[in-house]
Formats: C-alpha cells, sequence, structure tokens
C-alpha cells in the first residue's frame, strides 16, 4: 500500500485538564482536515476504550482508520513494582485493538525522573517491551516502540537507541521513531533513520526549531523530504503519522493540524 498520512491526538492530551471536548470533536476535526487515519492513546481514547465496536463505527463514518493505538504509563514501563499493571494496560489495548484491521500497538519509550541506574530501568523496559511483543504477536497485532525526548526520557542518544533496537526481538517488536524528538535528543535525523529503516514499520513526523521547541512542520529543522526519500527507496508502506505539540497547537489545535496536513500535501502526500 502507498504511505498515508494519520493524525496523533497528543495535541489535545498535552492540554490535560483543559482539555474538556469529545473523541468524537477530534475525529470531526481530524476527518476535515484530510488525514486518512489517526492515532489515539490511552489516556485520550475515554469511553471508547471499553467499547472498540462504537469507535470502529464512529471511525467508519468519517472515513477513518485507526492507525495506532499508543499505551503509555506516566513511569515508562521501567518500575518492576508495576510489572502487574503495565501488563494489564497492554492486554487492555491489545484487546482493544483486536476490533481493528491491521492493529498496530505503540509503546511509549523508557522513562524514569531519575536516571540512577538508567541501564537497568531500560533493561526492564525493553523485557516489558519484548514481551508484549510476543502477545502482540500471538493475537496477529503488530508492535513498536517510540522512543521520546521528554523530561526523564531514557532512550534520546545514539547509543541509547542502539541499545534499545539490539535487545528488541526484531521479530516480535519494531521501531516506531519520532523526528523531533530524534533531532532534540541530540542526533542527526538522517543518520538515525538510515541507520534503522530496516526496522522502522510506523513513524511520527515532529518539527523542531534549533533551541529544541516544538513547531509547525515545515517551520523548523528537520529534514522531512529527506526522510521521505530514505522510506521511499526502502520500500516502506506504512504510516506517517503527523504530531503537533507546539505552542501554536496549544490554543489552536484544529488549525494546527490543518497547517501540518497542507504542509505534507505539499511534499506530495
Amino acid at each position: 500500500m502507498p504511505i498515508r498520512i494519520a493524525c496523533q491526538t497528543y495535541t489535545w492530551e498535552m492540554l490535560g485538564s483543559e482539555w474538556q471536548g469529545k473523541v468524537t470533536d477530534i475525529l470531526d476535526w481530524v476527518s476535515d482536515a484530510g488525514y486518512a487515519g489517526i492515532e489515539i492513546t490511552n489516556n485520550i481514547i475515554g469511553e471508547f476504550y471499553n467499547h472498540p465496536e462504537s469507535f470502529a463505527d464512529e471511525l467508519r463514518k468519517r472515513n477513518l482508520e485507526l492507525s495506532a493505538f499508543a499505551y503509555s504509563t506516566p513511569s515508562g514501563f521501567t518500575d518492576p513494582n508495576l510489572w502487574n499493571e503495565y501488563m494489564s494496560g497492554a492486554i487492555k489495548a491489545l484487546n482493544f485493538l483486536r476490533h481493528f484491521p491491521n492493529p498496530r500497538l505503540a509503546l511509549g519509550g523508557a522513562a524514569n525522573p531519575s536516571k540512577e541506574n538508567a541501564k537497568e530501568k531500560l533493561d526492564y523496559a525493553i523485557r516489558f517491551y519484548n514481551k508484549v511483543g510476543q502477545l502482540g504477536s500471538t493475537a496477529g497485532i503488530s508492535v513498536n516502540v517510540h522512543p521520546h525526548s521528554h523530561y526523564g526520557s531514557l532512550l534520546e542518544t545514539e547509543d541509547e537507541y542502539q541499545y534499545l533496537l539490539d535487545n528488541l526481538d526484531p521479530t516480535l517488536i519494531s521501531f516506531g521513531p519520532d523526528t523531533g524528538h530524534i533531532v532534540r535528543g541530540g542526533q542527526n535525523l538522517l543518520k538515525c533513520i538510515q541507520t534503522h529503516l530496516a526496522r522502522i514499520t510506523h513513524i511520527h513526523f515532529k518539527d523542531v526549531n534549533e533551541n529544541g521547541d516544538f513547531v509547525p512542520l515545515g517551520e523548523g529543522i528537520c529534514d522531512f523530504p529527506g526522510v521521505i526519500e530514505l522510506l521511499k527507496l526502502s520500500g516502506y508502506d506504512g504510516w506517517i503519522v503527523a504530531e503537533e505539540e507546539s505552542e501554536s497547537a496549544r490554543t489552536n489545535g484544529l488549525m494546527a493540524i490543518k497547517k501540518n496536513r497542507m504542509y505534507l500535501y505539499l511534499l506530495g502526500y
């Protein structure tokens, strides 16, 4: 299948308690902006988490597909005392995804407020990722890991990405990078994508400026045409997920996702 464009719902999730809207409002906005799919998270799915068939119906009404369901936790899968809680959440997410075609689970990156014993914490998260990948494989659900660069991230540098991918079982779990987080972590974007291209099954497009601030797509330093060229050369046929968490998106999320969609149209997508 050709590369298609989806929208991530973090634009509204990042508002926290300030966001008081409905999931169906977001679906309307994403559809009207011209996206083919949506990636939604366990933190914003709301009442639909227990009613996946109803959510599938709402998607069909708007000619949208679920590009992925993103599952994360405040402790970033690094606390051994929370293993059962992590697994319960993952199983719930997998059961939700059984109701959708081409299901994909995106697991949030390992994170912890303290970098003390960081390798041990990252190893624990990797153990969790591989176990969820095994469960997903059994259920026919693709699973990837999505590193980030927010506070407490244990996955930012080139070496940390390499360690992650060296220790993830490639038969069970793949890589879902984010352009903005790669650059914020101090990496060369095209080098990172090129290095791990064979493992990428899902990708987020997010832009940042030279100070590491998130900005609308095309207004920062991320080389999106270069990334697209690498993806095309590799035969990539997954989703490009536009994600917007700039300051302008905080004040007008709908306008932000429309601008991002127009930018990707200008790139041929």
